[in-house]
């Protein structure tokens, strides 16, 4: 569903700080950024394709219009114990400082993390620990004093590098500016072509480099060799398909790019920690349940 975020007194932010039985909110996507901390509590945390376990300390910094949300452990919907979960958030419209940050270099830094955030930021706990202290001077502050906290701190987030990227490759390159034109090429070509059969010498072509010279270009740039990277972004796409829920894995296998089902499955578990059948099992399970 489209959450459409209310922000009292046209405010630039929006926090809440809140105390529950369990998180209720169901898989939804908004064009706001949001922040959001777990200071009590466990259970399992949905971002686009990824799916994996969060704990107390849990830190992750969403894009606009990223699909999200989290269920909480079993344990806390029988009221076991009277568990409650605690997590502060923290929202800001895309349009936030959008002139400065996109033109000035003061603001480069934070910049680069919005558009990492299309993805899906996961911060260490350990780092997490040291962002509390901003994250509450947020909370605790007021108007144009709460604007200026929250740019300190997207700016103390930017310069971290104790984090991780949450959802598929797809994403990244459906959101992303690239700055090289010779990647920007690669990524087009890579965007329209990844369901197909991919060359390297095509893409290589793509890019003006010999094949051996492009593998290093694109490891260098992407952190990943050109098939990883293609596999990333078709198993993006199976994960898509396989949460619409129309179709087999087998007819999901081949319309992801992949010749062989074995291959396939192989890869999925590989980059998702799931087979298939039991990411799709896990995914509408939770969201029946967060109903």
């Amino acid at each position: 569903m489209h959450e459409q975020i209310d922000f009292p007194g046209r405010a630039a932010v929006k926090v809440k700080v809140q105390e529950k039985p369990h998180f209720t909110y169901p898989w939804h996507f908004h064009s706001e950024y949001e922040l959001l901390y777990v200071t009590e509590g466990y259970g399992t945390r949905f971002v686009a394709d990824n799916i994996e376990p969060f704990y107390e300390g849990d830190l992750i910094f969403l894009g606009s219009n990223l699909p999200h949300f989290l269920k909480s452990d079993s344990s806390f919907y029988q009221n076991v114990d009277s568990k409650m979960m605690k997590y502060v958030v923290i929202q800001f419209p895309n349009e936030f400082f959008k002139e400065a940050i996109s033109e000035y270099p003061e603001f480069h830094l934070i910049k680069e993390l919005l558009e990492r955030s299309s993805r899906g930021i996961c911060y260490s706990k350990d780092f997490s620990e040291k962002a509390k202290l901003k994250i509450m001077s947020v909370v605790n502050s007021k108007g144009f004093e709460r604007a200026l906290r929250t740019l300190e701190l997207l700016q103390f987030l930017s310069n971290s590098k104790d984090y991780r990227l949450l959802a598929g490759e797809l994403y990244q390159i459906e959101n992303h500016n690239f700055i090289s034109d010779r990647l920007t090429k690669v990524m087009h070509y890579l965007n329209s072509s990844y369901l197909k059969k991919v060359e390297l010498e095509k893409v290589a072509d793509v890019a003006n480099l010999h094949p051996s010279a492009f593998c290093r270009y694109f490891k260098e740039k992407s952190g990943k060799s050109l098939s990883e990277f293609v596999n990333d972004m078709r198993i993006s796409y199976a994960c898509r398909l396989l949460i619409e829920g129309k179709r087999s894995v087998s007819q999901i296998c081949y319309e992801s790019g992949f010749n062989n089902l074995s291959n396939f499955n192989r890869i999925f578990k590989k980059l998702t920690g799931f087979t298939p059948t039991r990411y799709s099992l896990e995914f509408n399970k939770s969201v029946a349940e967060s109903d």
